[in-house]
């Protein structure tokens, strides 16, 4: 059963431009856009009540719009302080909350990042946090019929290659990653360029966490402005010089089969470059 979806991470001018204004205009206005996915970002904070998050998920439940969320962007799983650990995980059982009000099922979040300490102790400090407090979670029963989806990272001194993100999911069954290959691709400096690119890290993470894991994944993707030390800003579609490209990852997903949410995080014109990315791999498909 095909479940790809396609969309955007925020609406761009173009919804303003309509003369739209708020959550609740969004999930019509999208599927007329011929999209059927959102993802809503509460990136600097849970701005909004949770009764607005019921009756907006309503609206897109009803208009066949699948929604993801992103967690705040302070969340660090490595950070040494406890107090700022605890208010990591209040985070994360927020957007849990959000996400049982909206209808939605999956929460997207940044892992971590090293601060001072050197990466290696920042990297085992995430791991024994991620293997004990999604488990406590789960316990709890906080988990049912939700995905919580780290997501790979595109600087240098953060936690989040995609290496990184298959082991953490390893953790409890309710982790699924989150392929951001603008970030990937910055990471490694520019080094997705073919199909055969994307196939090593597909490759790899389906050994290592299993294909229903990766078919259920989630992906961002944009172009990504980048130096030596990783992402420097998003770009749209259009932009000549820096990659990734959306083709090769296309060809791969048709060739095994995957069904992730896709969700364009362009720079201005997220809209019309998920647009863009769903017809690329529908026509793909159509000539198979």
């Amino acid at each position: 059963m095909e479940n790809i979806k396609f969309g955007p991470s925020g609406c761009g001018e173009e919804f303003y431009n309509q003369g739209f204004t708020n959550i609740y205009d969004v999930p019509v206005w999208i599927k007329n856009y011929g999209l059927d996915a959102y993802e809503y970002s509460f990136g600097h904070g849970y701005q909004m009540s949770l009764e607005t998050a019921k009756k907006a998920g309503e609206k897109f439940i009803e208009n066949g719009v699948a929604l993801s969320l992103h967690a705040p962007f302070y969340i660090n799983f490595a950070n040494p302080d406890e107090e700022m650990y605890l208010k990591t995980q209040n985070y994360i059982r927020t957007g849990i909350k959000f996400l049982n009000a909206f209808g939605a099922d999956r929460l997207i979040f940044h892992p971590a990042s090293c601060g001072k300490l050197k990466r290696e102790d920042a990297l085992k400090l995430t791991n024994e946090r991620f293997s004990s407090f999604f488990n406590q979670l789960e316990e709890e029963g906080l988990l049912e019929g939700l995905l919580l989806c780290p997501e790979t990272m595109g600087k240098t001194m953060q936690i989040g290659s995609y290496q990184e993100v298959i082991n953490l999911c390893k953790y409890n069954k309710h982790l699924v990653p989150t392929f951001d290959f603008g970030h990937i691709n910055s990471l490694m400096q520019g080094a997705l360029k073919t199909s055969d690119d994307y196939k090593k890290i597909f490759d790899y993470s389906i050994e290592k966490i299993g294909f229903e894991k990766i078919n259920n994944c989630h992906i961002h993707f944009s172009k990504i402005q980048f130096g030596p030390k990783g992402e420097v800003k998003h770009l749209n579609l259009d932009d000549l010089i820096y990659g990734p490209e959306f083709e090769p990852l296309a060809k791969v997903l048709l060739d095994y089969n995957l069904n992730p949410r896709i969700i364009c995080e362009s720079m201005t014109m997220m809209p019309h470059d998920a647009l863009i990315m769903k017809n690329i791999y529908y026509d793909m498909k159509n000539k198979k």
